[in-house]
């Protein structure tokens, strides 16, 4: 069938040609990019809380926590198609964050006479290398506790005591400190940001939600750190 001497399949086609065009278009767009890096820095929050929250069961005890781990490994339709979200939403926010900084070299290529912070805050300053030091902490973090390959003491089927044994190596336990401590501030800054990625400002309410960002943050920074605290005051004692 002809409409208007262009084939009907081609007519009905063309919207969902222009649907995808935009969305490009958009993804291409510097405030594209930003929302690309608030969803997937969003998504990778929540996970963070939900690890938070199954990684202090230790303080419950051996039983506890090996069961909580062996709940896990048990229920691979879920941990699988997981493990790939929060892989897809890693790349994406690395892309973006990548692709972000690269527009802003190129908007001003020859940089400052003199660097000026003024309005920015530290976490914002540190959100491109910190992302890279967070990155090579999940790796040995997989590595450690997932794959036993970080030179700790590892035993299949045990993670309490996995976790005690690790986080006695001072080392170890140093840097995970480190690591939580980039995290929040990345967490802080990004928080804050994804509500001045959707245009939302108001005298009344930004403050809150910033202090809202601070307590999340914090939360999520002193809940992890408690477990190689714990561990080196021998808090959390080793079951032999």
């Amino acid at each position: 069938m002809m409409v208007f001497g262009i084939p009907h399949t081609m007519t009905a086609a063309a919207p969902g040609i222009a649907g995808r065009v935009r969305v490009l278009r958009f993804w291409s767009t510097p405030i594209g990019k930003k929302a690309v890096m608030a969803v997937s820095g969003v998504t990778l929050a929540g996970f963070v809380l939900a690890h938070l929250i199954g990684n202090l069961q230790i303080f419950l005890g051996p039983d506890q926590f090996n069961g909580y781990a062996r709940t896990l490994r048990h229920l691979p339709e879920l941990v699988w198609p997981t493990r790939l979200i929060l892989l897809i939403m890693v790349i994406l926010h690395i892309w973006s964050s990548l692709q972000l900084a690269v527009l802003k070299s190129e908007a001003r290529p020859q940089g400052y006479v003199k660097r000026k912070s003024a309005g920015s805050s530290y976490a914002s300053r540190t959100m491109y290398w910190s992302g890279p030091i967070l990155a090579a902490f999940i790796i040995y973090h997989l590595m450690q506790f997932t794959f036993g390959a970080g030179g700790t003491p590892y035993q299949e089927f045990d993670a309490y005591g996995n976790v005690i044994q690790g986080f006695r190596v001072p080392a170890v336990s140093i840097f995970y400190i480190i690591a939580m401590a980039l995290l929040s501030l990345h967490l802080r800054h990004g928080l804050w940001s994804i509500f001045q990625t959707l245009g939302f400002y108001h005298p009344r309410h930004t403050p809150r939600i910033k202090r809202l960002a601070s307590f999340i943050s914090l939360f999520i920074f002193f809940g992890f750190i408690s477990i190689p605290i714990a561990v080196m005051l021998h808090i959390i004692p080793v079951i032999v």
